[in-house]
């Protein structure tokens, strides 16, 4: 049968996929589950970036999402990302040891789905700044994963001894200090910024990046 509403669809959609209303906030960057509610009811509509993100989310064809027109179901039959890794802050990320510690002192978090196999450990964080410009922008969201120790031109995020993480691209150099371990440098990829050496202060690496999320941005 087919729903006769924008918010008839995102539900019907939603339900299909057993999914509830803070799950589908919370796969979309800057919505929350009483903004799904809201649609859901017809009270406010979705715009039209929300639109999109929702076609991804619920897996269906935005054609039908926006006028019920062909499929609820899009061509791939993958489901939405069932494996959920928290977004903190870079602060957060500096005394990163698990979610479960930072849980006590902290209470729930955002948290972001992906489709990609991550550890335990990992974590999401937003793009501040313009360190990483023209490929990594304010606003974007990137997985980092303690547990997979990064290659030479990969991306990292690190702490330099402010308790604050930064986020960098990777390059060893060739010396080794006491412990084996190759010195390295953290680039920037916007050239105003320094690059940082762990020849001359401390730095160490938190974890490597496995995915970057670009959000439309408005213009």
């Amino acid at each position: 049968m087919k729903s006769e509403t924008i918010g008839k669809r995102i539900r019907q959609r939603r339900t299909e996929l057993k999914l509830t209303q803070k799950d589908v906030a919370n796969a979309i960057k800057g919505v929350s589950h009483v903004a799904i509610s809201q649609w859901e009811s017809d009270t406010t509509k979705p715009n039209s970036e929300n639109l999109v993100d929702l076609s991804t989310v619920l897996e269906c064809d935005l054609l039908w999402l926006l006028r019920g027109e062909g499929s609820s179901s899009n061509v791939m039959p993958a489901s939405i990302g069932t494996n959920k890794v928290p977004l903190i802050s870079y602060v957060q990320a500096g005394t990163w040891t698990g979610i479960d510690d930072l849980k006590e002192s902290t209470g729930d978090f955002n948290y972001i789905y992906t489709f990609i196999d991550t550890s335990d450990d990992a974590f999401a964080l937003e793009i501040k700044g313009d360190s990483m410009e023209p490929d990594f922008k304010a606003g974007d969201v990137i997985i980092i994963d303690p547990r997979i120790e990064p290659r030479a031109g990969e991306f990292v995020a690190a702490i330099n001894g402010d308790y604050e993480a930064t986020f960098k691209k990777y390059r060893p150099i060739g010396d080794i200090d006491e412990l084996g371990r190759h010195h390295f440098e953290l680039v920037p990829l916007n050239s105003d910024y320094p690059t940082l050496s762990s020849l001359k202060q401390e730095i160490r690496i938190i974890g490597t990046m496995i995915e970057h999320r670009i959000y439309r941005r408005k213009r």
